[in-house]
């Protein structure tokens, strides 16, 4: 009795979404102007960049320069700084899916980072919101902030948590919004976006790093972090300039409670056996508002199948939906579920490959101010941060040559969208992040035996004497490093975005940052661990403030030693995973269509 109550309600269900779909082609068309749209997008995010950028890339010789906190201090302090930061987009992103919408989570954390800027500018501006300056090159021996200044400067990064908490989630899902998925050119509309908001961004990186770091240490603290907050608030203006033509995707409701459910539901009903035929007999519903597009059975993780089994007292509503979704979810949301927990696998593996790439913007800083950095005969010297720009460089220069170049030939060649599959890209570059810790060892190795035996210069930094070799041999490994970013980084973000159902594009935006959330903590760990065990050992510590009287090298030595372990993790994650759509059996399939959306947007 009960199976035929559900067969009737499902088969009621479907005749109410075939009538719903049909009448929803009355709904108007959305007008996607992803072109349009472009400037005011890549402006704001530009200008955000240049203003957060701008001040997060010269923080660690603020802190120890200014606020004369130690080398580890400032180091740890960052690291959880950049943990935090990229953890709470988890936070923004899930309401922005749920309550807000990515336009008006973008709006208010654009403000809200203008302000942490401000106050963070406020800091160098006035002398009593910091410590006295000090000219000793022991930083023991200098008096260090008091408690309400600390306080007032965390203000400033309690508010740019909040600011990146929206802002980094939401703003390349929202610039992908403006491109019609469903067409051809909207795909590789997408996909060039995705290359060229990247190119931008590391524009604004370049220029943070060398003009606005060079006016923060050459000139003025108090206008190098002022000229930052000015951008941001350009960027506050540009992105309100184009209201009127964004097309706004309205929010769903909570996409992370459609998982809980699948979870909860799967748990429940862990003592059911399976069904031979899953298709014929597990619960079969989709809502005619889901934006989400209709997947194929796929045989990984059938535990979560279980959700989907019908028993007599799952009850059902006339409109053919579960009654209780936390005891009985659809085939349709479980398959959802499956791409979010197929993706947590290949999501482990970058956080290794983020913390090779911290090493390239942390310790190359202090490697570079024990070098020599004077270009040529001249007393000018390049500002020890500026040297990243070279990872920059790198970047930016193979990014529109991948592009326009690269990916079209090896379309010809493999018949494939982007040339190669987002895990080849991804692959190649964590591969990448091996040979650029492993060339940091042997640079860093150079860099500390020419201190002992051709210690020409004379010369002493805050950390010590300056060796008198090069800063320009920081070069290949910040090159590598910054080749790596372009594969894998650039192709993470791809990845979170086609792999997630499209209801979570914000969660999807911010796993490229909890990834980095993980890496800070994990890397903090790392770096507190090497410290404290080589401290009493005979090589000495590895990391002291002095960087000739550690092995720095053999830090980099571990690292490298880490990402092999990384690439093997990553082939075998590679070659189990399974592509959200594919179909891994013969015989099941459901239809692939995608919902009208019209309606979701404004």
């Amino acid at each position: 009795m009960s199976n035929n109550r559900i067969q009737s309600a499902m088969e009621k269900n479907e005749k109410t979404a075939n009538f719903r779909d049909d009448d929803s082609e009355k709904e108007p068309e959305i007008n996607y102007r992803g072109v349009k749209a472009m400037p005011f997008i890549i402006g704001n995010e530009t200008f955000e960049k240049l203003g957060a950028i701008g001040t997060l890339s010269n923080l660690l010789i603020y802190l120890t320069s200014v606020f004369n906190l130690k080398h580890i201090s400032a180091v740890t302090l960052i690291n959880v700084f950049n943990g935090t930061t990229n953890f709470a987009t988890l936070i923004g992103a899930f309401l922005s899916d749920t309550y807000f919408g990515r336009y008006k989570t973008l709006g208010f954390s654009s403000i809200t980072s203008f302000l942490g800027l401000f106050v963070i500018a406020l800091t160098a501006v006035f002398k009593k919101l910091h410590p006295p300056h000090c000219d000793s090159k022991d930083i023991s021996q200098c008096i260090g902030p008091t408690g309400w200044q600390m306080a007032f400067l965390l203000s400033g990064f309690g508010l740019l948590i909040i600011g990146a908490a929206g802002i980094r989630p939401c703003n390349l899902a929202f610039g992908a919004d403006q491109f019609n998925p469903n067409t051809e050119s909207g795909k590789r509309g997408i996909n060039s976006f995705f290359n060229w908001y990247f190119f931008t961004l590391t524009f604004a990186q370049m220029v943070s790093v060398t003009l606005v770091v060079y006016v923060q240490t050459d000139i003025s603290w108090s206008l190098g972090l002022g000229i930052p907050a000015i951008f941001m608030l350009i960027s506050c203006f540009l992105f309100f300039g184009g209201t009127k033509i964004y097309v706004k995707v309205k929010p769903e409701g909570s996409p992370l409670t459609s998982v809980a459910q699948v979870l909860v539901s799967s748990i429940k009903k862990r003592r059911l056996k399976l069904p031979e035929e899953p298709m014929k007999s597990l619960f079969n519903y989709t809502p005619h508002k889901s934006i989400n597009s209709k997947l194929p059975y796929t045989h990984q993780f059938r535990f979560l199948d279980k959700a989907a089994i019908v028993t007599p007292e799952d009850q059902i509503n006339s409109n053919g939906s579960a009654a209780n979704p936390w005891n009985l979810c659809s085939v349709q949301q479980v398959q959802e579920a499956k791409c979010v927990v197929r993706v947590i696998p290949i999501w482990a593996a970058a956080i290794v490959f983020h913390i090779a790439i911290s090493q390239q913007q942390q310790f190359v800083v202090y490697q570079a101010l024990q070098s020599n950095r004077h270009l040529g005969n001249s007393n000018f010297q390049i500002p020890a941060a500026t040297y990243t720009i070279f990872s920059m460089l790198s970047l930016t220069l193979w990014i529109p040559i991948y592009d326009r170049i690269v990916v079209p030939l090896l379309r010809r060649i493999t018949r494939k969208e982007g040339g190669i599959t987002i895990l080849q890209r991804m692959g190649f570059g964590i591969f990448l992040t091996v040979a650029s810790s492993f060339v940091s060892a042997f640079i860093e190795k150079r860099r500390r035996k020419l201190v002992f035996t051709n210690p020409a210069l004379g010369l002493h930094s805050e950390r010590g004497l300056v060796s008198s070799m090069s800063a320009l041999w920081l070069v290949p490994q910040l090159s590598l490093a910054g080749l790596a970013e372009a594969f894998c980084a650039i192709g993470q973000v791809e990845f979170y975005y086609k792999q997630f159902p499209e209801n979570m594009r914000s969660i999807a935006g911010s796993f490229f940052f909890l990834g980095m959330a993980a890496s800070s903590y994990l890397n903090s760990f790392l770096i507190s661990i090497v410290h404290r065990t080589t401290e009493k050992a005979k090589t000495g510590n590895w990391l002291p403030e002095d960087l000739n009287k550690g092995r720095l090298d053999y830090f980099y030595f571990l690292v490298t030693a880490l990402g092999i372990f990384n690439v093997v993790y990553f082939i075998i994650c590679a070659r189990w995973y399974k592509y959200k759509g594919s179909d891994d059996t013969s015989s099941v399939t459901l239809e692939m269509e995608r919902k009208n959306v019209e309606k979701h947007f404004v």
